[in-house]
């Protein structure tokens, strides 16, 4: 007589859903203190002496405008974070995120100060790029990956400057930046090795 299998739930991603729990989280509360999440842990400029300065940095990418706002990035994220997550490591995507959010905090505060930004749009745009060199090939740059830095990007550059919009465009610019530098480090040894003939 055959055991029967017992249906279970495999965490196969835990970096990109932990992050879409603790961004969940954050918009329930969000709801429950009538916006003030935004104005706490949005990205803006206040004081170098303010403490919350240097955490708003890295939490605005947890805190999302709306329903619609989250739901938007996170069907993304969770489409392609678990596929960059099993191929780079749950530790090097953790850093890749912590990086590219930093980035991006950094820029709204430097470029936008009065605006508080918020949400994982750069994130998307990181994981957008890098799940594009899944495809690499030793010294090869495959065509998809071209393509997808012209649209993505290309679209964010034309986007700002033809239309007005309270998206922001630096920051997707900039995710996607990291996600195409993040690749190309993570494969140079596919390249040194076709430049030296490696097999």
């Amino acid at each position: 007589m055959s055991k029967r299998r017992r249906l279970g739930l495999d965490i196969n991603a835990p970096i990109i859903l932990g992050m879409a729990a603790l961004s969940l989280a954050a918009l329930i509360a969000d709801s429950l203190a009538m916006g003030d999440m935004i104005r706490l842990f949005g990205a803006y400029r206040t004081s170098a002496a303010d403490p919350m300065q240097y955490l708003r940095l890295f939490s605005h990418v947890l805190v999302h405008g709306d329903l619609g706002h989250y739901t938007g990035n996170f069907m993304m994220i969770l489409a392609i974070g678990p596929m960059v997550e099993e191929k780079y490591g749950s530790g090097r995507l953790c850093l890749m995120i912590l990086i590219t959010t930093l980035i991006t905090g950094l820029i709204n505060v430097i470029f936008f100060p009065g605006t508080a930004v918020v949400g994982a749009s750069g994130i998307v745009f990181m994981m957008i790029l890098l799940a594009s060199f899944t495809n690499i090939r030793q010294g090869k740059l495959p065509l998809t990956v071209l393509l997808v830095a012209v649209l993505y990007i290309g679209n964010e550059v034309m986007a700002g400057l033809f239309t007005v919009s309270n998206i922001s465009r630096l920051s997707h610019i900039a995710g996607g930046i990291c996600g195409a530098l993040f690749g190309l480090m993570f494969h140079a040894g596919q390249f040194r090795g076709a430049e030296h003939g490696d097999g």
